[in-house]
């Protein structure tokens, strides 16, 4: 398809979508992206012509189409970066070049990543409080510092009551839909917590503060527009409930059981723990390494209230795959968990303990002791698995009440 045949779609009387689908995607600095993802940019049609953030710089083309589409790019007075990472403004200074806007606008932190990143200049420090006039509307800022990264901040056009959320409320999904009342609402509903757990959970707290401060800023939101995904027009607080409740990081009756196995030992171990768990009430998720990418990992720690993890030791150490994982969900600080650390060994057995102290550095709870069994476990041993898996159980379950 030429780009030129790409087309602007509305998003109300004077915002268009500029942006790009990324069916391809599939890896996301370490976060497996099944359902590939979108680069959302918003052009804005006021007395100012305003563009609010670009897409990644092999999208270029198609996002200029679209502005086209609408209006000459030339007569784009106004560009506005609420993030500086290059899924968002890798095609900032191409945009730049090409629209030669009178003013370009970001944080703070901002104007010296855009610096550092693309050798931008002369960018125009916003704040929160701040505000703009486009003509019959303004734009507001709210700096978001850390959600995700220090330069984050979010945008809010009063004329059409949108709020350009930046990577908030969104989620790395591809969609034929702009709109997220037209996605399957199981799939947003995991692919935005997948989304929390391994951008946004190391950032819970600012998420809360954040939320909390919304109703205060005075802010009409009628459309929620993120970066990434659908956008959210109707049943806004569907989105704000499910942000709310993955930052609170509650225990929930949920567990997961990862594991690794070399000859299947650590995996009869993670089987017979999973149906412990079950027979005790407990909705479990079973996740073999192998097959489990780290990100889907950390999707189901995020909704767990008891984590698991079960590896062999290689070479006096714990198995690769297990030390991948437990260093990605250490960086993610998830909080208010039980954990249990297991697995077979042959000869020195390193790999359990060295679960067992990442899970204690965590700040998880361990109630029950280490399990690891040399060689291959008898039935006798599995059966005293099982009921290790009840008396979890029984423990989360008492945390939940």
């Amino acid at each position: 398809m030429n780009d030129s045949c790409f087309s602007a779609v509305p998003v109300s009387p004077n915002v268009w979508w500029v942006g790009a689908r990324d069916w391809s995607v599939r890896n996301f600095h370490g976060y497996e992206t099944g359902r590939g993802s979108t680069y959302n940019a918003f052009l804005v049609i006021d007395e100012k012509v305003t563009v609010i953030d670009a897409v990644k710089a092999p999208f270029m083309d198609e996002m200029l189409a679209r502005i086209a589409s609408v209006i000459d790019p030339q007569k784009v007075d106004i560009v506005i970066s609420n993030h500086s990472e290059p899924d968002h403004s890798g095609g900032l200074p191409r945009l730049i070049d090409t629209v030669r806007p009178e003013k370009v606008y970001a944080s703070m932190a901002g104007t010296k990543t855009l610096g550092a990143y693309y050798g931008l200049k002369d960018i125009q420090t916003v704040k929160t409080g701040d505000s703009i006039s486009v003509g019959r509307g303004n734009i507001s800022f709210v700096d978001t510092k850390m959600l995700h990264w220090p330069d984050s901040m979010v945008s809010f056009y009063d004329l059409d009551n949108i709020l350009f959320s930046q990577d908030a409320f969104g989620m790395h999904l591809a969609s034929s839909p702009l709109w997220a009342d037209e996605c399957d609402r199981s799939i947003l509903d995991y692919e935005a917590r997948k989304y929390f757990a391994n951008i946004l959970n190391l950032q819970a707290d600012r998420i809360i503060a954040l939320l909390d401060a919304l109703p205060g800023l005075g802010l009409d939101i009628k459309i929620i527009a993120p970066d990434h995904g659908p956008l959210w027009r109707r049943d806004l607080q569907w989105i704000l409930d499910l942000y709310r409740e993955a930052a609170e990081q509650k225990y929930s009756k949920r567990a997961l059981v990862a594991f690794s196995t070399m000859w299947h030992a650590t995996e009869k171990m993670a089987k017979a723990l999973a149906e412990g768990l079950r027979t005790a009430g407990i909705e479990v998720a079973l996740c073999d390494l192998d097959v489990c990418d780290r990100s889907a990992v950390m999707t189901e720690v995020a909704r767990s209230g008891l984590v698991a993890f079960g590896a062999p030791t290689m070479n006096n150490q714990v198995f690769p795959k297990m030390a991948d994982v437990l260093n990605y969900v250490k960086g993610l600080r998830p909080r208010n968990k039980i954990g249990f650390a297991f697995g077979a060994y042959g000869w020195s057995g390193e790999g359990g303990k060295q679960i067992a102290a990442e899970l204690e550095a965590m700040g998880f709870e361990l109630p029950e002791p280490l399990c690891q069994i040399k060689y291959m476990p008898s039935q006798e041993e599995l059966c005293k698995i099982v009921e290790t898996g009840k008396k979890l159980g029984t423990v989360l379950s008492e945390r939940c009440q």
